[in-house]
This record gives structure tokens, C-alpha cells and sequence, in this order.
């Protein structure tokens, strides 16, 4: 009987992908420093209709790093927090901070005072950069904690604003608030003094969403950078001559890792939008012939039921691979129809620095004859992973029980939570929350997340199966299930779905399409039909919006 210590998935490796990745340098400074050395004169950054060169990115953060270290006291193991959309300002300050030493704490920008509150509370940054449109809210959050502010704007280095798709965009006048621009202009041509990195050394401090309770700062170190950069790099077979959309928000571990962390590896140029718009991906895709994109699965479906998509050449685009939510096989056959190039799956956290598991380029994700689930592949490598219960013990091969795994790019804990730590990371092994299976073959299944299991009167249901049956309907555009209390039988299904445009199906309809495919206990007594399934910038359903509606 296969085992898990047997490794079975090393055999669905592609040729020349080794089983530990064999890291090409030590710290994620060196990834780029080596690229300067390598492609000074590449493109890195394409945003909007500008360009910077490898040369020119260096040069702008290093003046960026001189200014944070002298106007602001900077140094080796401060924070330095940032909230922007993806904009040039993020790139230039993750290198800046980085040569200082210091952390990066990115922030998503829909982040409201109160969040925004108890993260500065608990990170403690040094400084803070603010995108000059959020001040008005956010400014005296900054205020109260006696963090000193620099405002980033996206029109930097913009030559003509999208304005059809985002709103006019203009400067800001921030009294007494200094401009990244304006800092990097008052150090023009300086350097910081080098410093010496290791690969423990604490690169991004990345929020968790707090799906199971307060925001954790997850510690993402160097040495995890580098390690699933260079996976990304292996596993999706990129190469310098590839271009990368930046379709996920470069505060996310995704843009951080398969973005940010990849452009500089190879180098290869990062393509940034401002932020998601299906009609300005599909710009940004024909101008700069993006090649790779790594999204989530909501991303690819708003761009597929966008009509005006269709009005631009999509096809330089090989190499589509998809993460942070469940993805139906239906829904996969009419993306690969539309972009021509097939959406391979991915899984992974933050708290793994990115991916852990990737369907390999050459191959295509098998469905589970069982539960129509699409595999999430192999570990990708230098991943040990296994089923466990809920003693930690593993489960047989087939069997389902919760994702726990070990690698080197598993964070060292949570930033001043050791408790948290303890329970979430115990002995270095990371226990994910996440339910699934492997098969004999080594291929990897996500079921759902443990607190998302739905038991009606004594019966398990997963959400993710209900939904892949409502994803097969035609008329069906974005789906989401969730369990709510139930007098009865302890809890009952409540399904969401959003229609596919002039669609007009009614809720009757969707529920008998469910019962023609599930068991009765798995059924929804209704279908609810809304304009948008509620989700995270990163496109993760929000099912406790759905839990308030459902019960509401």
C-alpha cells in the first residue's frame, strides 16, 4: 500500500525538476541585485504605459532606502508598512526597505480604520506609505500611533490615466506629508550603507484574513522567498523571455511570491495595472504580451464574462495557473475555449510562502471519479506532505483528513502570537485547516476548509461539492455555499449563485438541478440569485458575508 514517506508524487514531476529546489541564492535582495548585475537595461516594471528598466528600479529604491534610513530612522528589523494598490511605489519600497535590513509589511488598501488600527498596534512600524487617496480616512489612525506618513500616488510615472476605467485620477495635496517621489528626489544618486541579509531573516510580515480569528502576521522569511520563487520559476516553466501580468494585489502573498518575488528572480517584466479591472488586464495583456499569470480563478471568470475582453489579442498567453479557491472542471473547459491556453491549478497559503502544491506544466489536473473535485497537483518541491486527524496521526492514502505539511519556506510563526504558533506550526509542521486527500498516484484534493464542513442531521457536506454541482449549470457564473443553523437538523445548505449576463434562471430551477445530482441532504432548499458573490481582493468567497445574509 502506498505510503506518504513514499513520495509517490516525485514521479508526476516534470523532466528537470528536482525533487528540493536548489536555491540559485540565499536572500531575496540577492534575487535582485543579481539580476541588476545580470539585465541592467531589462524592463522590470511596465505600468500602465511606463516603463523602468532593472537600472532604473535600482536606482530609484536605493535613493528610496537612503531616505527611509536617514529622514526617517529606518534600520535592520524595523517595519515599514505600506498600503497601496499595485502601483511602481510598492516594488521600489519592497527593494528599498530590504536594503535597510528592515520588513515589509504590506496592507490591503480596502482596509478600514479599525483594521488598520490593531495592525499598527501590533506590527509597530517605523513608517508608514499611504497611497494619498486613503489619508482623508486613514491619516489619523496613523496619527494616534505616532507613525510618521509618505503619501505614493498612481499617477507616478503615468503618462496618460485610464480614466474609462478608473475613476480621474489626481494629485493630492498632503500638508506636512512628505511624497515617495519627492524623498527619492532628495536622495537622488545616494545608496544606504550595505548590509548583510540571511535567509532568516524576516522578509514580508503578511496579515493572514483572520478567516479563524484575529489577523496573524505570518512571518514570511527570506529564505522562504527565495525557495518557492524558484519553484514558481522550475515549476511553471518561466523563463526571461516571459512577461508577468500582475493580476493578483502585490499585498497578497500570491503578487508577493509569483510577482514580485519571480520578476526578480529571472528578471523578467512585471506588468501592473493599478489594480483588477478585466477590461484593463486585457489591455495590459496585448500591449506587453504577457505570457504567465497566476490569479485566482474569480479573476479569470470576470475577464471571461466581460464582452469587451473579447476585443483584445490574448494570444501571447501560455502559461495560466490558478490558486486560493476551489475551481471546477466546467469552469476550466470554458476558460481554456476562451484564452486558448489551459488554467492549471495551484493551492498554497501565506503561511507556506505561496504554493505547495502545483499541477505541472505539461500535464492536466485529474478529477476525482467520487467527489468531482480537480486535483490541486503535486507538492511542489521540496514539500513533505500528508493527511492527518485530528491526533495528528496520518490517515490511509485516499482517506480524508486535514493538509498538514514541512518545508523551508513554512514561516517560523506568527509575529508576537506564540500560542498561535504553537498550535498552528507545532514542531515546524504546518496543520493548514485544510481538509483533502491524496490518491495512490500522489495527486493532491482540497475538499473544504475544516470550519466550512456543513452536518445536517449527522451528515458531513462540503460546501466545494454542492458548488461544483451549481458551476456545471450554464447559466451559472459564481457560486458560493455555506451551512446555517437549522432548528431541525442542526444545520441546512444555503446556496448563492451569480448569473452569467441576460441569464434569467430562477432559484426553482437551480434547486432541481441539485437534486438531480446530489444526495437530498446535500440539496439547498433554496438557490438565492445575487448581483456579486462577496469576496476578497484576492477573489476568496467570503462566506461569513453569505452566513449574515443566509440567516439575515
Amino acid at each position: 500500500m502506498t505510503t506518504y514517506d513514499e513520495r509517490p508524487w516525485l514521479a508526476l514531476y516534470d523532466d528537470g525538476v528536482p525533487a528540493d529546489p536548489v536555491l540559485p541564492v540565499e536572500h531575496g535582495l540577492e534575487m535582485f541585485d543579481v539580476a541588476l548585475r545580470a539585465r541592467p537595461t531589462a524592463p522590470l516594471i511596465h505600468y500602465i504605459d511606463a516603463t523602468l528598466t532593472v537600472a532604473e528600479v535600482d536606482r530609484l529604491s536605493a535613493s528610496l532606502a537612503r531616505g527611509l534610513s536617514d529622514d526617517y530612522g529606518v534600520t535592520r528589523g524595523d517595519r515599514v508598512m505600506i498600503q497601496v494598490q499595485n502601483i511602481p511605489a510598492f516594488v521600489l519600497a519592497t527593494i528599498a526597505t530590504w536594503r535597510l535590513g528592515a520588513v515589509l509589511v504590506p496592507l490591503n488598501p480596502m482596509f478600514r480604520p479599525a483594521e488598520l488600527d490593531k495592525l499598527m498596534a501590533d506590527a509597530q512600524p517605523r513608517v508608514m506609505i499611504l497611497q494619498a487617496g486613503l489619508f482623508a480616512e486613514l491619516g489619523t489612525v496613523a496619527d494616534q500611533h505616532s507613525v510618521p506618513l509618505i503619501s505614493a500616488s498612481e499617477l507616478d510615472f503615468v503618462q496618460e490615466w485610464p480614466a474609462d476605467l478608473f475613476p480621474a485620477a489626481e494629485r493630492v495635496e498632503l500638508t506636512g506629508i512628505r511624497d515617495v517621489m519627492d524623498l527619492i528626489g532628495a536622495h537622488d544618486g545616494e545608496r544606504p550603507s550595505p548590509i548583510e541579509l540571511t535567509g532568516d531573516d524576516i522578509a514580508f510580515l503578511v496579515y493572514t484574513s483572520g478567516t479563524t480569528g484575529p489577523p496573524k502576521g505570518a512571518m514570511n522569511t527570506h529564505r522562504g522567498v527565495v525557495f518557492n520563487s524558484e519553484n514558481y520559476r522550475t515549476w511553471c516553466g518561466l523563463t526571461p523571455d516571459d512577461v508577468c501580468l500582475a493580476i493578483a494585489p502585490l499585498f497578497h502573498v500570491t503578487g508577493l511570491i509569483a510577482h514580485i518575488g519571480v520578476a526578480f528572480l529571472l528578471p523578467m517584466p512585471l506588468v501592473l495595472g493599478y489594480r483588477f479591472h478585466p477590461v484593463g488586464m486585457a489591455r495590459l495583456i496585448e500591449r506587453y504580451q504577457a505570457t504567465w499569470v497566476m490569479g485566482s480563478i474569480t479573476a479569470y471568470i470576470a475577464m471571461l464574462n466581460e464582452p469587451r475582453v473579447a476585443d483584445h489579442d490574448l494570444s501571447s498567453l501560455s502559461k495560466l495557473w490558478s490558486g486560493g479557491q476551489a475551481v471546477s472542471p466546467s469552469t476550466v473547459e470554458r476558460l481554456e475555449a476562451t484564452f486558448g491556453a489551459y488554467v492549471h491549478n495551484l493551492y498554497g497559503l501565506t503561511e507556506v510562502t505561496s504554493e505547495s502544491h502545483a499541477v505541472p506544466a505539461s500535464r492536466r489536473a485529474p478529477v476525482d471519479p467520487t467527489s468531482g473535485a480537480l486535483s490541486v497537483g503535486p507538492p511542489v518541491s521540496g514539500f513533505r506532505v500528508r493527511v492527518v486527524d485530528e491526533d495528528g496521526l496520518d490517515v490511509p492514502v485516499g482517506e480524508t483528513g486535514e493538509i498538514a505539511m514541512e518545508s523551508a519556506s513554512v514561516v517560523p510563526g506568527y509575529w508576537n502570537k506564540p500560542d498561535e504558533t504553537a498550535a498552528a506550526i507545532p514542531g515546524g509542521r504546518l496543520l493548514t485547516g485544510d481538509v483533502g486527500f491524496m490518491d495512490e498516484q500522489g495527486w493532491f484534493y482540497i475538499v473544504d476548509r475544516k470550519k466550512d464542513l456543513i452536518i445536517a442531521s449527522g451528515f458531513k457536506i462540503w460546501p466545494r461539492e454542492v458548488e461544483d454541482v451549481l458551476y456545471a449549470h450554464p447559466e451559472v457564473r459564481e457560486v458560493g455555499v455555506v451551512g446555517v443553523p437549522d432548528a431541525y437538523r442542526g444545520e441546512t445548505v444555503a446556496a448563492f449563485v451569480s448569473l452569467r449576463a441576460g441569464a434569467t434562471v430562477s432559484s426553482a430551477v437551480l434547486v432541481d438541478f441539485c437534486r438531480e445530482r446530489l444526495a437530498a441532504y446535500k440539496c439547498p432548499a433554496e438557490v438565492t440569485v445575487v448581483d456579486e458573490i462577496p469576496k476578497n481582493p484576492n477573489g476568496k468567497i467570503l462566506r461569513r458575508e453569505l452566513r449574515k445574509r443566509a440567516v439575515g
